[in-house]
């Protein structure tokens, strides 16, 4: 309990003053708010033209479809606010030798790197990805216990897509161009804005099995929607946590090839 009580006060002393230092440049908020409502209103008008055409992704309506990119923007958010300014900066870390620091200090070298900044010009997409899946779920009509499992697989699909960054991120300790790998990955999950059920059979299998998006956003949207069954739900929380262990090894295992920038 008392370690917990320590992690939890480094933590809000992280995050005071990650925003602090973030404050400072109060038009970046501005600037973010128009981005992330940019961003949006284009997605919004690539899927409108989908259902302008008449053709439908199978088995999504509009609204249905309007959740999956409300779930998408959601998960941008939490990307923006927490994911790039923290492991995009693994790599930094490591070229730099900065990486010996927070090593020699008295907490989990893996919780530091991957909670040490909080950036608030992401909370405009968490924000706008909220307002997308309140408006087309009341458009729907769910059940309040929809929302809560929906809540949960988010919670998933956070930790899944955490650990795969995580670990993309500790390769840097042999590849030191590894940051070009996140982009890709970001690039790939742009697949969540649609239902898996829009692309062909070879990519479903692909963004399933390979590059888990369909986990990150269409699962979430089935289990809001209540189409999902319990063992996609089940599946979901096996892949979160087994990703999560793995991680933690995985960074165990790639300190042990880190060479010390004052060695």
């Amino acid at each position: 309990m008392n370690k917990l009580k320590l992690y939890l006060q480094v933590l809000r002393l992280f995050w005071m003053t990650a925003i602090a230092a973030e404050l400072e440049y109060r038009l970046n908020f501005f600037i973010a708010v128009l981005s992330s409502l940019t961003n949006l209103v284009g997605s919004l008008f690539s899927l409108y033209l989908f259902y302008q055409t008449d053709y439908t992704f199978p088995g999504w309506s509009w609204q249905e479809s309007l959740i999956v990119l409300g779930m998408f923007t959601l998960l941008n958010g939490v990307s923006s606010t927490l994911l790039v300014p923290n492991l995009n900066r693994i790599v930094e870390q490591v070229q730099q030798g900065t990486l010996d620091f927070i090593l020699l200090k008295p907490i989990s070298s893996q919780y530091w790197l991957s909670l040490r900044s909080f950036s608030p010009w992401g909370l405009s997409d968490l924000v706008f990805g909220l307002i997308i899946i309140i408006y087309a779920s009341h458009q729907l009509q769910f059940n309040i216990s929809n929302y809560f499992l929906s809540m949960i697989t988010v919670g998933f699909a956070i930790i899944s897509l955490y650990s795969i960054w995580f670990m993309l991120g500790a390769t840097s300790i042999w590849f030191v161009k590894i940051y070009n790998v996140t982009e890709v990955l970001r690039g790939l999950l742009e697949a969540g804005r649609y239902p898996i059920a829009a692309y062909p059979t070879a990519y479903r299998i692909f963004f399933t099995f390979v590059v888990p998006v369909t986990f990150l956003t269409t699962v979430p949207a089935e289990t809001l929607l209540g189409k999902n069954q319990e063992i996609w739900l089940l599946f979901s929380g096996l892949l979160a946590i087994f990703l999560l262990i793995i991680s933690h090894y995985f960074w165990q295992f790639a300190l042990k090839f880190y060479t010390s920038a004052s060695s």
